[in-house]
């Protein structure tokens, strides 16, 4: 056998298909993995590009024991991916009220899934969505940085004429980083009338501040504040 015949015999059998796909996958997942790296992150390059090549070497498993025994090809893969699910709680790291990890963990779940695009021969998928991937966490701190927490704040606002004031307490929000979502007016009682706000804040906010500017305002007789719990903006 000459060497044309065996190049051609081993660019077309299954062994160079599958070495094909197993580069492929190093590559993708080491992308990733790269991005994790630079972050010192608990799996980094050498993690991603394992779970890929498993990933695809699981699928070629299934889809051997399928061909031998007639077994379903779906049962190995769906495996693995509750599997992952051990290695991922492994990077999850809990520092008081704060968990970290979890971008590392659905990481490594994306890697496995396109290790297994991979290994059924999904080559431009596999490719697509490696870059969506590594754009959205190569990005993802640039993004959380700008969702803020956002903590609803609302105030009752008792004075002689609260539509006179309206003006002087936005201009007192607006400095302290409050927006007014709502206003409305209350019943009124001896010359005096309740007014309601309903504000938003984002990040920190020195409400004491806020209220001893509110106080001090002419013909304000009485400020009554309540702070909700704060929520994420997703």
């Amino acid at each position: 056998m000459g060497l044309t015949e065996i190049f051609y015999y081993l660019t077309t059998s299954e062994f160079f298909d599958m070495f094909i796909k197993l580069v492929l996958v190093s590559i993708l997942s080491g992308i990733i993995g790269y991005e994790r790296e630079a972050w010192r992150k608990p799996a980094g390059f050498r993690t991603y590009i394992l779970m890929g090549i498993s990933a695809v070497l699981v699928v070629a498993a299934g889809e051997y024991l399928h061909d031998e025994y007639s077994s379903d090809p779906s049962r190995i893969p769906a495996q693995l991916l509750s599997g992952i699910g051990f290695l991922g709680a492994g990077t999850i790291l809990r520092d008081g009220n704060n968990i970290k990890g979890l971008t590392t963990a659905a990481g490594l779940l994306a890697v496995a899934a396109i290790g297994l695009v991979v290994g059924t021969g999904q080559y431009i998928t596999a490719i697509l969505a490696t870059i969506v991937v590594y754009f959205i966490i190569a990005n993802s701190h640039k993004l959380s940085s700008r969702l803020e927490h956002v903590s609803s704040y609302e105030m009752r606002i008792v004075s002689e004429n609260p539509k006179k004031n309206l003006d002087k307490i936005r201009k007192i929000t607006a400095a302290e980083g409050l927006d007014i979502i709502k206003v409305k007016y209350g019943k009124q009682n001896e010359g005096f009338q309740e007014l309601f706000l309903e504000l938003r804040a984002r990040g920190d906010v020195d409400y004491n501040a806020v209220y001893s500017k509110v106080s001090a305002l002419a013909e304000v007789e009485e400020v009554e504040e309540r702070r909700n719990s704060t929520v994420p903006i997703n």
